[in-house]
């Protein structure tokens, strides 16, 4: 979590099966080019029934380019290594992503493996191994690794890569301690938490093409597409685990973007008075509206989708300019969140709110600037409140028109073009679940985060702003 603030990052999506987590996050500038987006998960555990082995994955396209990110844990031991291969081969044959973006999980553009792989390195005894480590002759190691080994015989890792093992073997450690296991079971030292990656094949491959040659980081690859490795390495400061974390850093380069957003969002670049909390939004002709869609004021820096400050529900009418209302202060940007395709499609520069804030007294709800006929007026609510349904939200401001003044804290609102303006409640999905199967009443806050290893997808990020050594073992912490 603490890199996701730093890199100013928010989640995509996530998926979990027992202790295996996925978290995909990006800026919040690429939100509106990450589309059809779908995860799923596959239990391998006990013939298929526990999910404490299996994968997780998550699907999208990313400036329409179609990317995969698998998560799995495969079975321990050294001498499960064809087990483990069986398993990857289930989760593949599994996994396959429904609508327009049916297809498998081999079958993307781009494919990143990653996890707890659990593979072992064979033949060499424990005093080689640790030899090996302490001289650092990791390429003798890495001949014998099982992985490595399979490349050359397992056909469903085709295609698949990885940068060089530069970094100590991963498993298995003392806990809270950098040692290599001295328990009893004398586990041998191995790399069983692997990054790996593969791009999909131009062609299917011909009778006349050479393994070797498909093998090749540049040959037969999708025409254009390139993916490149900064760093691969581990991190031996975390003590909490018998694992060491790995990660790494890649540039993805297209050949093409589809870099149009469906909704565009226009603000003024400040609101320092009423008169300038103005916006409007256009779509473009190829985007299938819903009556469900809506727009978020987020903070600069939010998490997710749900994260809030307030939201206005987008009619199926085109707005002009609309008028919003929120009392507060920093830097926000809008965002338009389609019901159909469970994600943002359009998102604003951030700007900044400078709006005072009013008190009940002086600024009390003038009920007579709404008409009973016209429901395109804002309604306003308290952080806490719950989201009224639409079909709800009619009857209750009408009833609330004939109240006494004094019951209301929120001042009067301009007549918006048809949307109705919430303030921070669970989500404006509690209303459109009853047509889409969103989130329950009963979910938890918005801001509430899983816990656990994460992967971070973020389209082009600069390396230098990490700060980040060359390949090969941290030294610093994250």
């Amino acid at each position: 979590m603490q890199m996701r603030r730093q890199r100013n990052a928010e989640r995509v999506t996530s998926q979990r099966m027992q202790g295996v987590l996925l978290l995909v996050f990006a800026k919040y500038y690429h939100l509106p080019f990450l589309r059809g987006v779908q995860t799923e998960s596959t239990r391998t555990g006990l013939g298929g029934y526990w999910g404490n082995k299996g994968g997780v994955s998550a699907r999208m396209t990313v400036f329409g380019h179609s990317i995969c990110f698998l998560n799995c844990h495969l079975p321990a031991h050294m001498e499960n290594s064809d087990q483990r291969m069986e398993d990857f081969d289930s989760i593949l044959q599994q996994q396959q992503f429904e609508g327009q973006a049916a297809m498998g999980v081999l079958d993307h553009d781009v494919v990143f493996w990653f996890g707890d792989l659990n593979f072992r390195i064979e033949d060499y005894e424990m005093h080689v191994v640790k030899g090996a480590i302490d001289n650092n002759k990791l390429a003798l190691l890495w001949e014998k690794d099982q992985l490595n080994m399979a490349k050359d015989s397992e056909s469903v890792l085709e295609g698949f890569l990885e940068g060089p093992l530069k970094f100590p073997p991963t498993y298995k450690f003392d806990v809270g301690t950098h040692t290599y296991d001295t328990s009893g079971k004398k586990r041998k030292p191995a790399w069983t938490d692997r990054i790996l990656w593969r791009l999909r094949p131009a062609d299917p491959p011909g009778p006349f093409n050479d393994a070797a040659l498909r093998r090749s980081p540049t040959a037969g690859l999708t025409s254009g597409t390139k993916v490149t490795q900064h760093f691969y390495r581990s991190h031996k400061q975390f003590t909490v685990s018998d694992h060491k974390p790995v990660s790494s850093m890649f540039t993805l380069q297209f050949p093409y973007k589809v870099d149009i957003p469906l909704v565009t969002l226009i603000v003024e670049d400040e609101w320092n008075q009423v008169s300038d909390a103005r916006a409007k939004f256009k779509v473009t002709t190829n985007y299938s509206r819903s009556s469900w869609d809506w727009i978020g004021l987020y903070k600069v820096g939010f998490k997710h989708h749900k994260d809030y400050a307030a939201y206005v529900w987008a009619k199926q009418e085109e707005s002009d300019y609309l008028t919003l209302e929120y009392q507060g202060s920093g830097d926000y940007i809008l965002g338009y969140y389609s019901n159909n395709m469970s994600t943002i499609v359009g998102v604003t520069e951030p700007f900044q709110i400078q709006l005072p804030t009013s008190s009940p007294e002086a600024s009390p709800s003038d009920s007579s600037d709404f008409s009973s006929e016209d429901d395109s007026a804002a309604g306003l609510l308290h952080p806490k409140s719950r989201s009224p349904s639409p079909g709800k939200s009619k009857n209750r401001s009408r009833r609330k028109r004939t109240r006494s003044r004094s019951r209301s804290r929120s001042p009067a609102l301009s007549k918006l073009q048809g949307l109705n303006l919430k303030a921070r409640s669970p989500s404006p999905c509690v209303s459109a679940g009853k047509e889409r199967g969103c989130d329950s009443p009963d979910a938890s806050s918005p801001g509430t985060s899983a816990m656990g290893a994460l992967i971070t997808a973020i389209s082009g990020e600069q390396l230098s702003a990490l700060g980040a050594d060359p390949v090969g073992e941290s030294k610093d912490p994250l």
